[in-house]
C-alpha cells in the first residue's frame, strides 16, 4: 500500500525530528535500527495531512506519544480525527503517554511486542 502525504509537511516533519520531546527520544531508542523484532520504523512520518510520531510500513502501525498538552479538549478532538483518518487507511494506532514511555519503557516494549506477535502469528500447520 502506498501512503500519500502533503508535500508541504516534509519540512515540518524534519523540524519535529530535530526537536523531539524526551519521550519521543526514549521511544526512538527502542525502535531505531530495527530493534523491535526487526521492523523498520520512521520518526515524524507525514501521512495524508498529518504527521505520525512513529510509523512502520510493514506492520501498518502508527505509534503516537501524547504529552500533557493532549489533555486539552481541543487537542484531544484533533487526535481523535487524526486517528480516525489513519484507521480509514487501514493503519493501526497505538497511543502511549509521555509518562508511560519515560517511566515504564519495559511495559511499552511488551505491549509493542505483543502487537507485533498478534500481526505475525500464523496458525500451526499439521506435520
Amino acid at each position: 500500500m502506498k501512503i500519500y502525504y502533503n508535500q508541504k509537511l516534509k519540512e515540518r516533519a524534519r523540524q519535529l525530528r530535530n526537536h523531539s520531546t524526551y519521550a519521543e527520544k526514549c521511544m526512538w531508542v527502542m525502535l531505531k535500527g530495527k530493534q523491535l523484532e526487526g521492523y523498520d520504523f520512521h520518526r515524524q512520518k507525514p501521512i495524508g495531512n498529518f504527521i505520525a510520531d512513529f510509523y512502520c510500513h510493514e506492520l501498518q502501525l502508527v505509534i503516537e506519544i501524547d504529552g500533557i498538552s493532549h489533555n486539552d479538549e481541543t487537542i484531544r478532538k484533533k487526535d481523535e480525527f487524526k486517528e480516525m483518518y489513519f484507521e480509514s487507511l487501514g493503519l493501526s494506532v497505538i497511543r502511549f503517554t509521555d509518562d508511560e514511555v519515560i517511566g515504564n519503557a519495559g511495559l511499552v516494549e511488551v505491549k509493542l511486542k505483543s502487537f507485533v506477535k498478534s500481526r505475525t502469528t500464523h496458525p500451526l500447520t499439521p506435520s
